[in-house]
């Protein structure tokens, strides 16, 4: 059987494999039931190996083996695979979600607060600052932002990129509004779209032409985007400073008057 190593390497990564079960997976793919020896001959894996590969797929549930002799295992459909996979990360993401629900009671956790507000004090506020590579911790942060808020945000972007960040975005706005903390949203593009964005997500946008993206949080800590908002490698930059904070504020009014 000659299979692409594009293939292979690819088939590898996607369904977390090493190289010897990919091979074998692939080879029993092309003929729905096999035995370890036609498994070998096929795959390219040695045959001392492949007896562990298929009880490891066995195990996995990539394949189910045939009752009878000679032993033959037969292929598990790859939409199946992919559903049990699935449900599988679910799972355990549920579970770990849990551990980490209760990790604020537990004393190791307190001792962890307290190392923090030890180290933090004597640190100037002119220090706390620091940029965030990739979108997923800009997700973070901005999560982290929203949720400490106390008095009032704002938050200008623009309306594709506050689309693309809507699923973590309204959760955290709507938590904002029942604790009747002010919020202000400003979007640049076209006028329409904002309104029509503010339809969508039940928002109360501002149109500006303020091409910036930043939040800023009571005035006192600022993130912004120093990257395109197309850019695969996002950058922010956060300041914990509220003297820019208030700069940064004063010039956002002023886009709105």
């Amino acid at each position: 059987m000659i299979v692409k190593p594009e293939l292979v390497r690819k088939i590898k990564d996607h369904f977390n494999l090493n190289i010897y079960e990919t091979k074998v997976w692939l080879a029993l793919l092309s003929k729905g039931i096999v035995s370890a020896g036609e498994t070998a001959e096929l795959s390219g894996v040695p045959r001392s190996r492949t007896y562990d590969v298929l009880e490891s797929l066995a195990k996995r549930g990539f394949t189910i083996i045939k009752i009878g002799k000679p032993v033959k295992y037969i292929a598990v459909e790859p939409n199946a695979i992919i559903e049990k996979m699935k449900s599988n990360v679910l799972t355990e993401a549920n579970e770990k979600v849990k551990s980490l629900s209760v990790l604020r009671e537990k004393d190791e956790y307190h001792e962890l607060e307290q190392l923090y507000k030890a180290g933090i004090q004597p640190i100037r506020a002119e220090d706390l600052s620091g940029s965030l590579k990739g979108k997923a911790n800009v997700n973070s942060k901005i999560k982290e932002i929203l949720g400490n808020s106390n008095k009032e945000v704002v938050l200008c972007t623009s309306i594709a990129d506050f689309d693309k960040r809507a699923r973590i975005l309204i959760p955290e706005l709507e938590s904002l509004a029942k604790k009747d903390i002010k919020v202000r949203i400003a979007l640049h593009g076209d006028e329409d779209a904002v309104k029509k964005m503010n339809l969508k997500h039940n928002i109360k946008a501002k149109h500006t032409t303020n091409r910036g993206r930043f939040i800023i949080s009571d005035k006192k800590e600022s993130l912004f985007m120093i990257t395109h908002e197309n850019s695969e490698d996002e950058i922010g930059l956060w300041i914990s400073a509220p003297y820019f904070s208030e700069a940064l504020n004063s010039l956002f009014e002023s886009t709105l008057k």
